[in-house]
Protein backbone atom coordinates (compact mmCIF):
# COMPACT_ATOMS: atom_id res chain seq x y z
CA UNK A 1 0.00 0.00 0.00
CA UNK A 2 1.17 3.42 -0.82
CA UNK A 3 0.75 6.28 1.40
CA UNK A 4 0.68 9.90 0.38
CA UNK A 5 2.68 12.19 2.58
CA UNK A 6 2.79 15.81 1.45
CA UNK A 7 1.85 17.23 -1.93
CA UNK A 8 -0.55 15.41 -4.18
CA UNK A 9 0.25 14.61 -7.82
CA UNK A 10 -3.04 16.12 -8.94
CA UNK A 11 -2.32 19.82 -8.92
CA UNK A 12 -4.74 22.25 -10.54
CA UNK A 13 -3.36 23.55 -13.83
CA UNK A 14 -4.40 27.17 -14.20
CA UNK A 15 -3.06 27.76 -17.78
CA UNK A 16 -4.97 26.97 -20.97
CA UNK A 17 -3.26 24.70 -23.49
CA UNK A 18 -3.71 26.53 -26.84
CA UNK A 19 -1.92 23.98 -29.02
CA UNK A 20 -5.11 22.09 -30.02
CA UNK A 21 -6.83 25.41 -30.78
CA UNK A 22 -3.98 26.50 -33.08
CA UNK A 23 -4.03 23.10 -34.80
CA UNK A 24 -7.76 23.36 -35.49
CA UNK A 25 -7.42 26.92 -36.80
CA UNK A 26 -4.60 25.94 -39.18
CA UNK A 27 -6.68 23.06 -40.53
CA UNK A 28 -9.65 25.42 -41.10
CA UNK A 29 -7.38 27.94 -42.82
CA UNK A 30 -6.06 25.28 -45.19
CA UNK A 31 -9.60 24.10 -45.97
CA UNK A 32 -10.71 27.67 -46.78
CA UNK A 33 -7.66 28.31 -48.97
CA UNK A 34 -8.38 25.18 -50.96
CA UNK A 35 -12.13 25.73 -51.40
CA UNK A 36 -12.19 29.49 -52.21
CA UNK A 37 -10.75 29.16 -55.78
CA UNK A 38 -13.26 26.41 -56.53
CA UNK A 39 -16.15 28.59 -55.40
CA UNK A 40 -15.08 31.66 -57.39
CA UNK A 41 -14.67 29.81 -60.72
CA UNK A 42 -17.74 27.62 -60.54
CA UNK A 43 -19.74 29.69 -63.07
CA UNK A 44 -19.70 28.15 -66.54
CA UNK A 45 -18.61 30.76 -69.09
CA UNK A 46 -17.60 30.22 -72.70
CA UNK A 47 -14.49 32.36 -73.11
CA UNK A 48 -13.59 33.66 -76.57
CA UNK A 49 -10.98 31.71 -78.48
CA UNK A 50 -7.97 33.42 -80.00
CA UNK A 51 -7.82 33.25 -83.76
CA UNK A 52 -5.11 34.43 -86.10
CA UNK A 53 -7.11 35.37 -89.15
CA UNK A 54 -5.22 36.30 -92.27
CA UNK A 55 -6.87 39.40 -93.68
CA UNK A 56 -6.78 40.04 -97.35
CA UNK A 57 -6.18 43.51 -98.66
CA UNK A 58 -9.17 44.60 -100.70
CA UNK A 59 -8.79 47.12 -103.50
CA UNK A 60 -11.03 49.59 -101.67
CA UNK A 61 -8.81 49.58 -98.54
CA UNK A 62 -6.64 52.65 -98.01
CA UNK A 63 -3.07 51.74 -97.10
CA UNK A 64 -0.93 54.30 -95.29
CA UNK A 65 2.72 53.46 -94.63
CA UNK A 66 5.13 55.10 -92.20
CA UNK A 67 8.83 54.32 -92.71
CA UNK A 68 11.46 54.35 -89.98
CA UNK A 69 12.34 57.95 -90.80
CA UNK A 70 8.75 59.04 -90.11
CA UNK A 71 7.84 59.71 -93.76
CA UNK A 72 4.21 59.09 -94.65
CA UNK A 73 3.08 57.29 -97.82
CA UNK A 74 -0.47 56.94 -99.15
CA UNK A 75 -0.26 53.71 -101.10
CA UNK A 76 3.13 54.39 -102.76
CA UNK A 77 2.80 58.19 -103.00
CA UNK A 78 4.82 60.27 -100.52
CA UNK A 79 2.77 62.70 -98.42
CA UNK A 80 4.24 66.05 -97.32
CA UNK A 81 2.83 66.15 -93.79
CA UNK A 82 -0.13 65.08 -91.68
CA UNK A 83 -2.23 68.07 -92.82
CA UNK A 84 -1.88 66.94 -96.43
CA UNK A 85 -2.86 63.44 -95.33
CA UNK A 86 -5.91 64.88 -93.52
CA UNK A 87 -7.07 66.65 -96.69
CA UNK A 88 -6.72 63.45 -98.72
CA UNK A 89 -8.49 61.35 -96.07
CA UNK A 90 -11.54 63.67 -96.18
CA UNK A 91 -12.13 62.43 -99.74
CA UNK A 92 -12.18 58.81 -98.54
CA UNK A 93 -14.37 59.64 -95.53
CA UNK A 94 -17.34 60.70 -97.68
CA UNK A 95 -17.39 57.45 -99.68
CA UNK A 96 -20.28 55.02 -99.13
CA UNK A 97 -19.39 52.48 -97.81
CA UNK A 98 -16.45 54.00 -96.07
CA UNK A 99 -13.17 52.19 -96.85
CA UNK A 100 -10.99 50.69 -94.14
CA UNK A 101 -7.69 52.44 -93.47
CA UNK A 102 -4.78 50.09 -92.86
CA UNK A 103 -1.68 51.61 -91.28
CA UNK A 104 1.68 49.97 -91.91
CA UNK A 105 4.11 51.40 -89.39
CA UNK A 106 7.78 50.45 -89.39
CA UNK A 107 8.82 48.82 -86.12
CA UNK A 108 11.82 51.14 -85.85
CA UNK A 109 9.80 54.33 -86.45
CA UNK A 110 8.87 56.75 -83.71
CA UNK A 111 5.41 56.35 -82.25
CA UNK A 112 4.87 60.06 -82.84
CA UNK A 113 4.83 59.59 -86.63
CA UNK A 114 2.24 56.81 -86.42
CA UNK A 115 0.28 58.87 -83.89
CA UNK A 116 0.12 61.81 -86.31
CA UNK A 117 -1.25 59.48 -89.00
CA UNK A 118 -3.85 58.09 -86.59
CA UNK A 119 -4.87 61.61 -85.56
CA UNK A 120 -5.25 62.77 -89.19
CA UNK A 121 -7.37 59.71 -90.02
CA UNK A 122 -9.53 60.22 -86.93
CA UNK A 123 -10.07 63.93 -87.66
CA UNK A 124 -11.18 63.15 -91.21
CA UNK A 125 -14.04 61.02 -89.88
CA UNK A 126 -12.93 57.54 -90.91
CA UNK A 127 -14.13 54.94 -88.43
CA UNK A 128 -12.46 51.72 -89.61
CA UNK A 129 -8.75 51.80 -88.84
CA UNK A 130 -6.47 48.78 -88.58
CA UNK A 131 -2.76 48.04 -88.24
CA UNK A 132 -0.85 45.69 -90.52
CA UNK A 133 1.60 43.41 -88.72
CA UNK A 134 3.68 40.46 -89.74
CA UNK A 135 2.61 37.10 -88.31
CA UNK A 136 4.93 35.42 -85.87
CA UNK A 137 6.34 32.07 -86.89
Amino acid sequence: MAMSVGESDEEIISTINTTPLVDVMLVLLIIFLITIPVVTTSIKVDLPKEKNVVRETKPENVIISVDKGGKIFLYDTPIKNSNDLFERMKKFAVMKPQPEVQIRGDGASDFEAVGRVMYAVQRSGITKVGFITEPTN
